[in-house]
């Protein structure tokens, strides 16, 4: 049988032409996901950076100021020096869990991030559960902490790792809660539909003057669900030492230290979505979709202003946890799972029952 050279080459240029494709298609995907991962990694050390400075202005100290303009690049040398250091393993530990627990810790931390719109339609998934996923996902960071207190083979490890799972349990019930009920609100649990549905009044239609008791409640759950102060017993040193993190050192302190930090940007960048109206502008009745989405060369433009409103937003609602630090004493372990059990969670449930009360009013 004779084939044409002209058909092979037909053929040839046609697989050429498919494998593009999926390169082009595995490109698509991948850029999106490393772009949010390397600007996470930035706003980590931003925030890093801001709660050193801040922490000394309260001290009246200078913070870091040789690495780098003004120490902006203290973080990454401390980060350097992690990557750099021993990994020491316990003797009689459990290896496997000892190594798998900050790796959990640290990727179900980043996939919240999937759900988290920066602007108009910039979220890698928009999806109808946004907001509930996220929660779903927090839930598992438990998981690991107490996965490498048990792991480590400590007595002071496994009190934290206990004490991790018993607070996130105690504060993941009024955290959901409070979503439920701005879900109420928004008819949507889509982060994207819950920023538009704050859209339409600017300023006076943020959640936060409809939902209250809500924003109080949350912010509370949110700084237990992150361990920061008053709420850091899992890792209290004068109890301690270190907690579950006690036995680490080297790359593997280094997640925990990355994991606590991702998910206090996580927990703000919430915030902002859930209460603050996200990317849109304070501006009654002025959207900056309906300004600049008409006219193809202002979307970039847009972009960046999505990105810029909800990060100013984000970071100006740390100045709370970070200045928490530095004003409050630690709570005892009682006082923790008292606060939680019977104040915050029957103001939560009460909060979407008088919630669900005016919706049903307004049908």
């Amino acid at each position: 049988m004779i084939i044409d050279t002209t058909e092979v080459k037909t053929i040839n240029s046609f697989y050429r032409l498919e494998s593009l494709k999926e390169v082009y298609g595995l490109i698509a995907i991948f850029v999106p996901i490393l772009t949010l991962v390397l600007g996470i990694t930035m706003g980590v050390l931003v925030i890093v950076w801001l709660e050193r400075k801040i922490s000394a202005a309260i001290q009246q100290r200078i913070g870091p100021e040789y690495a780098g303009p003004l120490g902006i690049l203290q973080a990454l040398a401390d980060g350097t020096k992690l990557l750099l250091k021993e990994d020491l393993l316990p003797s009689r530990g459990n290896n496997r869990l000892f190594g798998i627990g900050p790796s959990i810790a640290v990727i179900s931390i980043l996939l919240s991030y999937l759900v988290i719109p920066f602007g108009y339609r910039l979220v890698l998934a928009d999806l109808s559960i946004g907001v509930f996923l996220w929660i779903a996902i927090s839930s598992i960071v438990p998981i690991g902490l107490l996965m490498s207190g048990y792991g480590s083979n400590n007595k002071y490890s496994f009190s934290g790792g206990l004490r991790a799972a018993a607070q996130s349990i105690s504060y993941e019930i009024p955290l959901t809660l409070c979503v439920l009920a701005i879900s109420l609100l928004s008819n949507s649990s889509s982060t994207v539909d819950i920023i538009e549905a704050q859209s339409k009044y600017g300023f006076g239609g943020w959640n936060l003057w409809r939902q209250p008791i809500g924003f109080l409640v949350f912010i509370m759950s949110s700084l237990a669900e992150c361990e920061r102060l008053p709420f850091d017993l899992p890792e209290a040193e004068e109890e301690l030492v270190a907690g579950y993190q006690t036995e680490y050192s080297g790359i593997k302190y280094g997640f925990f230290y990355l994991a606590s930090y991702l998910n206090l940007l996580v927990s703000s960048l919430f915030v902002t979505v859930l209460y603050l109206g996200g990317w849109n502008f304070s501006i009654p009745y002025i959207s900056i979709t309906e300004l600049f989405v008409k006219k193809k060369m202002f979307r970039v433009f847009l972009m960046a202003i999505g990105i810029f409103i909800t990060l100013v937003k984000a970071y100006l609602f740390l100045f709370i946890p970070i200045i928490t630090r530095w004003t409050l004493p630690r709570m005892r372990i009682d006082q923790l799972l008292n606060l939680g059990w019977k104040f915050l969670l029957p103001i939560s449930l009460g909060n979407l029952l008088l919630t669900t009360s005016s919706q049903l009013v307004s049908l």
